[in-house]
């Protein structure tokens, strides 16, 4: 076994109360690493085809990474996984916090559930010893009571746990850790709910292994300069200048992870709020509106130092030297974790609300009932403009008065999706399930790629996040890639074979699908989707990817760690596999390969103003180029003969 791996992970059947061990052979973590690539491998071996995604058939997984443990930085990630019942498809969730490490110190690399409790339960895991216990108690408490009971009960452990949303089987629920961090995409916390597990409490002192812990010091104390490093920055307020300089250049520039990690060791993501907003790449108003519909003075609520002023300290995930999470405690005394870019956004701009201590309350109220905080601020925004059409009967809408920056009917109707109450019934599930309720022409208002509402990154803006959207396995996802994660990744210093970014180009180049222009930014978009794979096969951090592979040696802390002295090209042949079986995963279960996404998130029709006027994007080309680099079939996405048999074989 990889020396820096358990070998082992837990299978607990809750029908039948059965707890077993299943021992990985080293060839399943060469072959697919570990985290979300072990979680591939088993997913696809046991969910049987057809399988209801709330049923018993289903598996629900909470897995670590190969680097997960060591004394690598950023690697405190972990990943709940399972058949998403939101898409039907491959569905998983990253998230941060202490679960990562404690899985490993507990004696597993990942945890699998099957089958549906007759009643409530939780795990509990402490050095290999794993219990199933009674959780009547606990069922209908939120994820922050949840959590606090547990620790009371097992000293010294980290958990994961279900809240009211997942509870009432919301197809938009989350998974919670540490109070707060949220494992939100694919709704996993309905899955949670529907087999009746409460929480999994982890902890544990097992000895996490490495091949070459000198080598690995070396490493770390090297990234720990780059980490450290930290220049002045002008006050927050400017950054809405930059974005506004950005919007009306005609071209620019590629982007050095460094610049951003300098902004989160700061801010932390909300940094980019404002400067997003004007550029052009967080949508505004439900994705009709532009800069021009959230002004300067209307995006002042999204100002980074008008959120931080309410910073009373710095949260770090295990294993991180940067600590771009934070705690506030507010003027009408909502304590809890800091609202992060996607949250303030979906339920800033996306809403045209300008009232920050609402997005305070809101984000404690989705931490707290588990709810994942893009789909709902993405599906408020769908009710609401189908309240402007007149989509909503007065019924239905229970004297809500829903229109665009009302912050008290916002809130009004975020409780009534967290209790299923009445319109907030219709809205729980997302918004493509709702618009498939209210029928006429209520579809054209869920933004989705193939029942996922998208993140608050716009294509039209940088057509790597509508792409990725569209042809990864788990739809509507904007963490796998994008122009802008391609230039910070500077995967080119590793991988000799992949294009180098170039650092100033007209912004008309970003839309080529044709030529050695789009056969460059296919290739560089099949980069990405593989060190993605990568990335959540060791348990890195993203945002610590960004300041490039020259700088963070994910390569060499993955050959120091595990004694296998791949190249950088293996590892990424390796990120290929996972995401082919992921793929495979989907065609077994009958769905296309290609989600379908929202119109007017490419550009059609094509706006009259804002950064994004005029621009709509070429799919059709974008999709079969993306296809034809990564070597699968053009016109159906299936990977070929070779890979198939790479990934399928036992």
């Amino acid at each position: 076994m990889p020396p820096c791996t358990m070998g082992k992970v837990l299978w607990v059947d809750l029908t039948r109360g059965a707890i077993t061990d299943e021992h990985i052979p080293e060839t399943v973590y060469r072959r697919f690493l570990s985290g979300v690539g072990l979680a591939a491998y088993l997913l696809y071996r046991e969910i049987p085809a057809g399988a209801d995604p709330l049923g018993p058939d289903n598996v629900l997984g909470f897995v670590s990474g190969l680097l997960n443990g060591t004394n690598s930085l950023f690697t405190g990630r972990w990943m709940a996984v399972a058949k998403s019942p939101l898409t039907g498809a491959w569905g998983e969730a990253n998230c941060g916090g202490t679960l990562a490490s404690a899985l490993k110190l507990s004696g597993y690399d990942g945890i699998f559930f099957k089958g549906t409790s007759p009643k409530p339960v939780y795990l509990s895991v402490t050095n290999g010893k794993a219990e199933l216990h009674d959780a009547a108690d606990i069922w209908g408490r939120d994820t922050i009571e949840t959590d606090q009971c547990l620790r009371l009960i097992h000293p010294n452990s980290s958990v994961a746990c279900t809240g009211p949303a997942g509870e009432r089987l919301s197809l938009i629920a989350a998974i919670s850790n540490d109070r707060g961090r949220m494992a939100a995409r694919s709704g996993l916390g309905a899955v949670m709910g529907a087999k009746r597990l409460k929480a999994v409490v982890l902890a544990g002192r097992q000895k996490v292994n490495v091949y070459d812990r000198v080598e690995m010091q070396r490493l770390s104390k090297k990234t720990l300069g780059y980490v450290r490093m930290q220049i002045p920055l002008p006050p927050g307020k400017i950054s809405r200048y930059i974005g506004a300089l950005m919007r009306v250049l005609p071209f620019q520039w590629a982007q050095d992870g460094m610049l951003y990690k300098w902004l989160l060791r700061r801010w932390g993501t909300i940094s980019m709020n404002q400067i997003s907003l004007e550029m052009g790449d967080a949508p505004i108003q439900n994705w009709l509106g532009s800069s021009a519909s959230f002004p300067f003075r209307r995006s002042d609520s999204s100002d980074p130092d008008r959120i931080i002023r309410y910073e009373t300290k710095k949260y770090h995930c295990r294993a991180c030297a940067l600590g771009c999470g934070g705690i506030i405690s507010s003027e009408t005394d909502v304590k809890g974790h800091k609202p992060e870019y996607e949250t303030v956004l979906a339920w800033g701009g996306l809403l045209l609300n300008e009232d920050l201590e609402s997005i305070f309350v809101i984000n404690e109220r989705l931490n707290r009932a588990g709810m994942d905080s893009i789909s709902a601020g993405a599906t408020v925004a769908f009710a609401i403009e189908c309240a402007e059409r007149g989509l909503f009967t007065a019924e239905q809408l229970e004297g809500l008065d829903l229109r665009w920056g009302n912050s008290a009917a916002i809130q009004a109707l975020l409780e009534r999706m967290i209790a299923r109450e009445g319109i907030g019934n219709l809205l729980a599930d997302g918004s493509r399930g709702a618009a498939a309720r209210l029928g006429r022409d209520a579809k054209t208002c869920a933004v989705h790629a193939g029942g996922q509402e998208l993140a608050m990154h716009d294509g039209r803006n940088d057509p790597g996040f509508a792409l990725h959207a569209v042809v990864e396995p788990m739809p509507g996802r904007h963490t796998n890639g994008s122009q802008m994660y391609y230039e910070m990744f500077k995967l080119w210093t590793r991988v000799k074979s992949l294009p180098q970014a170039r650092f100033l180009y007209g912004k008309g180049a970003k839309y080529a699908t044709a030529g050695q222009q789009g056969r460059d930014l296919a290739t560089a978009a099949v980069a990405c989707s593989r060190f993605s794979q990568v990335l959540n096969g060791a348990g890195l951090c993203l945002f610590g990817a960004f300041i490039g592979v020259n700088r963070l040696p994910v390569f060499e802390w993955l050959n120091a760690a595990t004694g296998w002295q791949e190249t950088p090209e293996g590892y990424m042949q390796a990120g290929a596999r996972i995401q082919a079986l992921k793929q495979l995963f989907n065609a077994r279960h009958g769905l296309p390969l290609r989600h379908a996404i929202n119109l007017r998130a490419i550009g059609l029709p094509a706006q009259s103003h804002g950064a994004n006027r005029g621009r709509t994007l070429e799919m059709d080309g974008m999709v079969r180029a993306y296809w034809a680099a990564a070597g699968w079939d053009e016109e159906t996405g299936l990977p070929g003969e070779e890979m198939v048999n790479a990934v399928t074989r036992e």
